[in-house]
This record gives structure tokens, sequence and C-alpha cells, in this order.
């Protein structure tokens, strides 16, 4: 019989996604079949499934800790935002559109059906299916259709534990204002807490744990210490990206406005030869990068502009001229270009502009998106390479004929006739060992880094973690068969 609980958490970023990661490693190394599932997720961040759709990244890392392919079905709802007030809807994986907040907030409960379809898709084949919440619950103006916390909850008849962060300060109010706004439907689905991110001795917080359970009258789950290796997990959120000091070797990355994809920082992040740095808005380009990496965007022409108002062309062309390399991946490599065309609008409005022009291509923003994995290798050394492709959008032009990678037969990229400047579409090729090992030779750096290796070791060592601090036991007694799910 399947079993299924939510994990919610007291606001945005409190640590939910990898304690669902660590919990799925954790059940999954018991014995059971665990399915990640989040109804709604906000992110720029996708990735690819096996099913050739999108999900949140996070879904998929918490289905690597479960040992099980991805599917869109674990994120059924995705919102990618392209500007302030808008975002692209993807459901079951498939874009379904672009719309403005407040519409969206009018017909979300809509989409409410193809969340439960997708859950019971999951439940048909799973003993535990971790539900991860998005945001709070206790933001009552988004309660009426809400889908992402107590509205799922509530409709497929699920438990949930609410988790607090300590780190940020306030968690016993965390924990004990969310229940104050609760109504009392949404009151009766929560069973317990925990409290996440502590520094220090966790003894200190034994008063503290024990007036929360006390005020609220739930169980407390655990009190979880801070897991210093989380860094070594991909980071979905943009929030979690941060720079990361290492070798003499500096890689250089602008953080754009709608920075997408940002997944292929990780794998460097983790080289101990590197220093990557992740440079905010009104700061320069370091004079002393030796790669400016421009990566992924959900609005190229959007963050092209961005990218100039912050005066960094100007810092990336005096960055070329001192003999630095420059790597642009799929929005950034169509902003190394010449021009880019967007006669549909797709990207914003319709419209013709000036690239960087580093790379002699040119892009056109038409024809069918891309979502699809891929198999590729470097070229000339042959390198085997994995990835994935996310884009609208095709590029052409003399510096493709300097093709540096070969994905499935076809040439892929550009390159300047140095070979410096390089672009590609390919996402995630650095987390191929043989290629990152290979590119980073060119900048002085040797790789002896087995980076998928430390993603699993990580996931490991984070469920012996989570063993250690939290009742895991109790915590899977709490879970109930779901009424939405499947009948067995």
């Amino acid at each position: 019989m399947v079993r299924s609980i939510m994990i919610q958490g007291t606001g945005s970023n409190v640590g939910k996604s990898v304690l669902v990661a660590g919990l799925a490693r954790a059940y999954t190394r018991r014995g059971l079949r665990v399915a990640p599932f989040k109804p709604q997720n906000m992110s720029n961040n996708a990735a690819v499934t096996e099913n050739g759709g999108e999900i949140g990244r996070a879904q998929a890392l918490q289905a690597r800790a479960a040992m099980r392919p991805t599917h869109t079905d674990m994120n059924p709802i995705l919102l990618k935002p392209e500007t302030d007030t808008g975002a692209q809807i993807i459901v079951q994986g498939q874009r379904a559109g672009t719309m403005k907040a407040g519409d969206y907030r009018k017909d979300k409960s809509k989409l409410l059906g193809a969340a439960l379809e997708s859950f019971d898709r999951l439940c048909a084949d799973a003993d535990l299916v971790l539900i991860e919440g998005a945001g709070s619950p206790a933001e009552t103006n988004l309660r009426q259709g809400d889908i992402a916390n107590m509205g799922f909850a509530c409709a497929a008849g699920v438990p949930v534990v609410l988790v607090g962060d300590i780190h940020r300060g306030g968690v016993i109010a965390q924990l004990v204002g969310t229940q104050a706004v609760l109504d009392p439907d949404d009151l009766a689905t929560i069973r317990g807490f925990a409290v996440n991110r502590f520094k220090g001795d966790v003894a200190l917080f034994d008063e503290g744990r024990d007036d929360i359970a006390a005020r609220t009258g739930w169980r407390c789950l655990g009190v979880v210490p801070w897991f210093n290796d989380a860094w070594r997990l991909p980071a979905e959120d943009m929030m979690d990206i941060r720079s990361h000091t290492g070798g003499a070797c500096k890689v250089a990355v602008p953080q754009l406005e709608r920075m997408a994809n940002f997944d292929d920082l990780d794998p460097l992040a983790a080289e101990p030869g590197l220093t990557v740095e992740v440079i905010p808005a009104g700061r320069p380009l370091p004079g002393d990068a030796d790669l400016v990496l421009l990566p992924g965007s959900k609005s190229t022409i959007g963050d092209l502009a961005y990218f100039r108002a912050q005066g960094w062309d100007i810092d990336l062309y005096a960055h070329v001229r001192r003999g630095g390399h420059v790597l642009g991946l799929c929005g950034g490599y169509q902003m190394l270009g010449r021009t880019i065309a967007d006669p549909d609008g797709v990207d914003g409005r319709p419209g013709t502009v000036n690239g960087l022009g580093l790379l002699e291509v040119e892009t056109v923003m038409a024809g069918q998106k891309q979502v699809t994995l891929r198999a590729a290798k470097a070229l000339p050394g042959g390198e085997p390479v994995t990835g994935y492709e996310i884009h609208m959008g095709r590029t052409e032009g003399p510096d493709c004929a300097r093709a540096w990678l070969e994905v499935e037969g076809r040439p892929e990229g550009a390159a300047s006739a140095d070979g410096r400047i390089r672009g590609s579409y390919l996402h995630g090729l650095f987390t191929s060992d043989a290629f990152r090992a290979s590119y980073l030779a060119g900048l002085g750096v040797r790789s002896s880094v087995a980076y998928e290796d430390g993603v699993d070791q990580t996931l490991d060592a984070l469920a012996d973690h989570l063993e250690q601090h939290m009742d895991l036991d109790l915590l899977l007694s709490l879970a109930e068969k779901p009424k939405s799910g499947t009948r067995m």
C-alpha cells in the first residue's frame, strides 16, 4: 500500500528540497520504492526528464536520491519567471503558455487536476511518495485556489510536517505563528514539526523545541544541525548560488537577472583548482579572471540589456583583449553573437538587437522549443559528454564551422579563430569528468574530481545525517494512504 507525507516550510528556502532529497535516499536505502513530488514549483533552473519534459532541478536531484528515473509527473506544474509580473507555465513537462501573475492566481485552481493526475500515477509505482511544498502555507492571501501547500494536502488527503529554519532566526515564531494563521481544516493535516539548520550543540535548543511542542501540540521530528556539504548538491534557487573559493584559476560568472539552468556551475565549484566567483549587479567583472562564463537565461534579450546596463560588456571586451577565455552556454551563447532576431516576440518585443559581437554567428528566436537529453563527444579529442538542450532559437554563422562538440552526429557550438571564445546550446557538459578535465587543462588546471560520484556520496552523507538527527521511524509512521492516490 502506498503512503505519502508532505514536507512544508515556514517560508521559502528553509531547506525543504534538501531535506526531501535526504529522506528519499534514507528510505530508499531501507528498501522502499520512493518517489519525490512537488505539485507546483517556480524555478528557471529546470531539468530535462527522461520522458522528454521539464521539471524543477530539485525534483531531479530527489529522483536521483530515490534511485529512480526522472519523470514529468514529479513536478507537474513548473513556473519559469520571464518578467517581474509574468511566467512561462510548464504543465506535465510541456510548455502551456505564458501568464501574468495576477491571471495565474485566478486560474491556478484549474491546474489542481493535472497535479492530482500526476500524483496518482506516481502512487501507482511507489511505496512512499515524499511531497515538497512551495513557499509557506502561512501566506493566507494565497490560500484560495492553492495547489502548492495546504490546497494540495487537503485535496490529496496527505499529512504534513512543517519545517522551520533556525538559521534565519525566530524559528519559534515561524512555527507557532504559522499555526496561529491557519484555518482548522489546514491545521488538521499537520502531524509534527522539525527545526532545520541549527549551528552548534543541538541540546542548547531543547527548551525551544519543547516550547514549540507545548504551544502547538505538535510532535517534534527532530532538530537538524547544519549540513556542511549541502553546497556539493546541485542548487535550484538563485538564492543558493554563491561564489566558491578554490585554486588560483578564476571563473567569473555574471549573475544575470533571469539566469537559468545554472547547474553548469556546480561541477566547476567542486574543482579544488578553481575559484568560481559569481558577480552580482553593481560590481565589475574581475580583471584577474581566467574565464568568463555567460550562463543560460530565461530572457536572452532582456538579460543582454541587463548585462550592458551593469557595464559588463566593457569589462568583457577588456578581458578578451587581455587574452582571457569566454564560454557562453545557451542564452549566453546567443548573447556572444552578432545579432539576435526575434521576429515573433517569443523573448519579448519583436525585433532584432545587436549581440556582443565576439562570435561570428547570428541567432533567430524561432521554431519549436528544444527540451532533450543529449549524448555528445568533444572535438577534437572525442571525450564523451552528456548534457541536455532546453532553449528556443537557432544559431548559425561562420564560427559554427569551428564546432567543438558533436551531438548525435551533428556539429554543435561555435568558436573564435583562436579558440578562446566558445559557445554551445549544451547544458550540463561539465558533469562529464573527462571533458571537464580536458577543458580545464586548457586553462592550466588539473582535474581529478569524479563529480557524479561526489553527488551520490553527498546524498548518502545527507541520509546518514538525517538518520542521526530526525526520527525517521516516527516520520514514516505518520505517512498515510492518500485519498487521491492509487487504491491498493
